[in-house]
C-alpha cells in the first residue's frame, strides 16, 4: 500500500496541471545562469520548454510540477507559478504581430562537446565554467577524438583558448621554459606523429577541416578568444607555411601573406598576418593592441535588437536582461570590423571603436558563433590566475550570451520568413 501511495504521489508530482511555471529572465531573476540549467534539466527529461523571446529578458516556461518547483528552489532559481488562463494571455501578447516577441519551443537536450587538452593548462575556460555552474553536462574531446571521427556524435562544439595555426599560442617569448608549455609542445608533436603529420600545424589544419565538415553537416560551433581568429587563419593558410622555425623547425614562407585564401574562411577577410614570431598576436583581426584609450571602466559593447518573429536565430543568441555588456580582454579581444566579411551577422559591437565583439554565420546546414574575449567576468585574465567563481556572478550578462548558444541547438527549427 505504501508503495502504491508513493507511485501515485510521484505520478501526481509530474503530471501536468492547469498552471505553468515561468522562469523570468529580467532583473528579478536571482540566478540567470542556473536558470539555463533548469531549462536543460527539463529537456533531459523530455519535458516541453518554451523560450519566450524578448519577454522579460527571454524567459522560460514549462508545465508546472511539484518536482520542477523543488528543483528551482534547490538551485536558487526564481520562478512564478502562473494559472493557465493568465499564461494564455501572455502567449497572446507575444503572438501580437505588432510586438517584438516570439515563442520558440525547445525540443531536445543538445549533446555538448568542449575541445580542450586533457592535461591541465594554466588558464580556465569560460564555457566550461558556465556549463559546470549551470549544471549542464558536457564531454571533453581533443585532437584524437576529432581525428577519429567522433564529432558527429555531438550537436554542439565549443573551442576556446586554442591556436589552430600550430604556433602554440605564440607563448614562446614568455613561457618557452615553463613546464606546461614544454609539455604542450611535446604532446602536440606526439599526436601529430601518430596521425602521420610532420608538423603540428598540419595536424591542426586537419582538425580544422573536420570541424568545418561538422558545421557543414549541421553542427553548431561556438568559439571564443584565440580559437576564433586562429581557426580562420588556419583555413586561409592551407598549404602555406606561416610558422617560424621555433614552432615547426623551418622558416616561414616569405610569400605567406600573398598566398592566403580568404574564400576558405568562415568570418574574416583581408587580414594581415603578424610576422614577428615573438609577438603575442596572430594577425590584425584582433583589436587588442590597437584600442588606445580603452580601460576596464569604459570598455562596453552593445547587443543589436533583432526581430523575434522574422529573425529568431540572432534574437535567441542575444537574449539578455541588458543591451549593454561589459567588455573583457583575451588573446583575441575583439574583431576589427574591416576584417569581418560582409555576409557575417554582427550581433554585438562597440561602434565607437569600430569593433565587432559577437558575430554569427552559417556554413552549409550548420552555424557558427564567434565571441571575442576570454572571460566575461575577469577583465584581463592572466596565465596562472585562478578561475572565476561564478557564485559571485550569477546574473552575468556576458555569461548569458554563452548559455544562449548552448540552448540554441535545442530550438525547434522553423522556416525563416522571406
Amino acid at each position: 500500500m505504501r508503495f502504491l501511495f508513493f507511485v501515485l504521489l510521484t505520478c501526481w508530482s509530474w503530471s501536468a496541471s492547469a498552471a505553468q511555471l515561468l522562469i523570468p529572465m529580467d532583473q528579478v531573476q536571482k540566478n540567470h545562469l542556473k536558470a539555463y540549467g533548469i531549462a536543460y534539466w527539463c529537456l533531459e527529461r523530455e519535458l516541453e520548454v518554451n523560450w519566450l523571446l524578448n519577454y522579460r529578458g527571454g524567459s522560460f516556461s514549462m508545465a508546472h510540477t511539484v518536482t520542477l518547483e523543488q528543483e528551482c528552489r534547490i538551485r536558487g532559481v526564481s520562478f512564478e507559478v502562473i494559472p493557465d488562463v493568465r499564461y494564455q494571455g501572455i502567449v497572446a501578447q507575444i503572438s501580437d504581430p505588432e510586438v517584438n516577441m516570439d515563442l520558440v519551443k525547445l525540443e531536445k537536450a543538445p549533446k555538448i562537446a568542449v575541445y580542450s587538452p586533457k592535461t591541465k593548462q594554466p588558464w580556465d575556460d569560460a564555457v566550461t565554467l558556465a556549463l559546470t555552474y549551470a549544471e549542464i553536462p558536457y564531454e571533453v574531446i581533443f585532437d584524437d577524438e576529432v581525428m577519429d571521427g567522433k564529432l558527429p556524435l555531438y550537436d554542439w562544439l565549443h573551442l576556446h583558448h586554442e591556436d589552430f595555426t600550430g604556433q602554440f599560442g605564440r607563448f614562446y617569448a614568455s613561457f618557452k621554459d615553463a613546464p606546461w608549455y614544454q609539455a604542450e609542445v611535446r604532446e602536440n608533436n606526439e599526436t601529430a606523429g601518430r596521425y602521420g603529420f610532420s608538423k603540428v600545424s598540419q595536424l591542426k589544419l586537419a582538425v580544422v577541416h573536420r570541424i568545418r565538415d561538422f558545421v557543414t553537416g549541421g553542427g553548431f560551433l561556438f568559439a571564443m578568444c584565440s580559437a576564433t581568429d586562429t581557426y580562420d587563419i588556419a583555413l586561409s593558410a592551407e598549404g602555406v607555411d606561416i610558422c617560424e622555425s621555433m614552432y615547426d623547425g623551418d622558416p616561414v614562407d616569405p610569400q605567406a601573406q600573398q598566398k592566403l585564401d580568404f574564400n576558405k574562411t568562415f568570418a574574416f577577410q583581408q587580414f594581415k598576418l603578424t610576422r614577428n614570431p615573438f609577438e603575442y598576436e596572430y594577425s590584425d583581426i584582433d583589436a587588442t593592441q590597437s584600442r588606445g584609450f580603452v580601460t576596464e571602466q569604459n570598455d562596453l559593447f552593445s547587443l543589436f535588437e533583432f526581430s523575434a518573429k522574422w529573425d529568431p536565430v540572432p534574437t535567441m543568441l542575444c537574449q539578455n536582461h541588458t543591451q549593454v555588456i561589459k567588455g573583457f580582454m583575451g588573446q583575441t579581444t575583439a574583431f576589427r570590423k574591416e576584417t569581418v566579411k560582409s555576409n557575417v551577422l554582427i550581433m554585438g559591437e562597440s561602434k565607437a571603436l569600430g569593433e565587432a565583439r559577437y558575430i554569427h554565420g552559417e556554413n552549409g546546414k550548420g552555424t557558427w558563433t564567434f565571441y571575442g574575449g576570454h572571460d566575461p567576468e575577469d577583465y584581463q585574465h592572466m596565465v596562472g590566475e585562478p578561475p572565476t567563481d561564478l557564485n559571485l556572478h550569477p546574473n552575468s550578462p556576458g555569461y548569458r550570451l554563452i548559455l544562449n548558444n548552448i540552448l540554441f541547438p535545442a530550438a525547434k527549427k522553423k522556416k525563416q520568413k522571406t
